[in-house]
């Protein structure tokens, strides 16, 4: 990624304004900018094995936002049951604070949905408050702390999880349609 062109382009939007982005699934020939987005972005990064390893498996899924010919963010996720799991994002230092990262969850957010999935989870490090701050704006809660969770560090975690409003809407709704709520003894 040309560092210093992005932050130009990035420069020039408009104040306050979202930089737009096109987000798209990952390809091989992204890797080399994603892994300079990592190792700038965490100290104990994923490494190539990592990303391979997990891009390997049926339900893992891997997308970039790229700003004209830079990939300026990635996400990697994981596909269950009743949901989704972020396993990893970031966007690259350089281009922060400038809506890339709202851009992405939103699209992580229609996707829940468009699958009909309940919820979208993550594990943050507790030290990490811009990710833990980024992701409350943006509708997740902790859910639970999870003592120890990084073995390298002894580090605490905490699971961060975003509701699907429209299948808790539809929960709440029928729950009080059912025969035993209308039910009256007397």
């Amino acid at each position: 990624m040309n560092a210093r062109s992005t932050r130009q382009r990035l420069r020039e939007e408009e104040a306050g304004q979202p930089v737009s982005v096109q987000i798209r699934w990952m390809i091989r020939r992204d890797l080399d900018a994603v892994l300079r987005t990592e190792m700038a972005s965490f100290e104990q990064a994923w490494s190539e094995e990592d990303f391979l390893r997990c891009l390997r498996q049926r339900h893992c899924i891997g997308m970039v936002a790229e700003q004209g010919d830079s990939v300026v963010g990635f996400m990697i996720y994981e596909l269950q049951k009743h949901g989704l799991h972020l396993l990893n994002f970031a966007v690259h230092p350089s281009c922060r604070r400038a809506g890339i990262g709202t851009q992405m969850i939103q699209r992580l957010i229609q996707k829940m949905q468009a699958h009909r999935r309940r919820a979208i989870t993550l594990i943050v490090r507790e030290r990490n408050l811009p990710a833990q701050l980024f992701f409350r704006k943006m509708g997740f809660q902790a859910v639970r702390l999870l003592r120890r969770y990084y073995p390298d560090t002894g580090e605490d975690a905490y699971l961060m999880e975003y509701r699907n409003p429209q299948l808790t809407l539809a929960v709440n709704e029928s729950a009080g349609n059912n025969r035993l709520s209308s039910y009256d003894p007397e």
